[in-house]
Formats: structure tokens, C-alpha cells, sequence
């Protein structure tokens, strides 16, 4: 279990690292800081990159139950786009949900990002974890 959250840890922060850039330069940064009352970019950027590492966290355990990566990573990219821009972000702006706008194209624009971040922390997941298969003792 240990080796998973690790290695979710890890790819939260690759992929977290990735889809901030992809983010700041769609200008959204800003709003991930609008979240904590900010409006600084560093700010943006820590909060971003804490919600990866716990999304991280939450993936190696998520894959405890489910141990397919990548039905794990489609089943974890949209648990998080409607967990993460469809219910937490806009109540924590003071807004309701954004439940009723899902399908809007900037809601679904979201959905595919999400996807992306959430296969590149997949990809690093396996790329570890698969390297530290420990081999089976030899029989005698």
C-alpha cells in the first residue's frame, strides 16, 4: 500500500506539473487562487499542485480496488472533474454547483483536461510501480 500512495504521489506531481502548464496558459491558474481569496499565480500554483498531490494519494489508494490503471485512470478523471470544477471550486467561490452546466463545452473542455492529467499520473503510476515488481524467490 505504501509503494501505491508513493508512486500515486509521484505521478500526482508529474501530472499536476503538466496539467498546471496546460492550465496557465488557458489562464485558469488565477482562478485555483480565487478559490483561497488570491489572485497570485504562486498561489495558483500551490494550491494546484497540493490538490495533485492529494488526487495522487487517492489514486494509488483507488488502486487497491481497482487494478486496471486505465479503467481506474477514465473512472478517476471524471470522479475528479465533477468532484473538483462541477461542485468543489464553484461553492468555494460562492457559487452553486455547475452540476446543470456538465455539458456545456467549457464544462466538457474540463472533463477532457481532467482525463489528461489524470492518464499522465496513470502512466507514471505504472512506469513505477511496474518497476518495482519484486521478483518471485527461486524454487529449489
Amino acid at each position: 500500500m505504501k509503494r501505491y500512495v508513493i508512486n500515486g504521489v509521484i505521478g500526482g506531481v508529474i501530472g499536476g506539473i503538466l496539467f498546471g502548464l496546460l492550465m496557465q496558459m488557458m489562464g485558469m491558474i488565477g482562478m485555483i487562487a480565487s478559490m483561497v481569496g488570491s489572485e497570485s499565480l504562486v498561489v495558483g500554483w500551490i494550491v494546484h499542485m497540493i490538490i495533485s498531490i492529494i488526487f495522487g494519494v487517492t489514486y494509488g489508494l483507488g488502486h487497491l480496488v481497482i487494478s486496471n490503471v486505465w479503467a481506474l485512470a477514465v473512472l478517476f478523471g471524471i470522479g475528479i472533474w465533477i468532484v473538483g470544477p462541477l461542485v468543489i471550486m464553484p461553492l468555494m467561490m460562492g457559487m452553486g454547483t455547475n452540476l446543470a452546466n456538465a455539458f456545456a463545452p467549457d464544462q466538457l473542455m474540463s472533463l477532457v483536461t481532467h482525463l489528461f492529467f489524470s492518464f499522465i499520473l496513470a502512466i507514471v503510476f505504472k512506469l513505477r510501480t511496474e518497476k518495482q515488481v519484486v521478483p518471485k524467490a527461486a524454487t529449489r
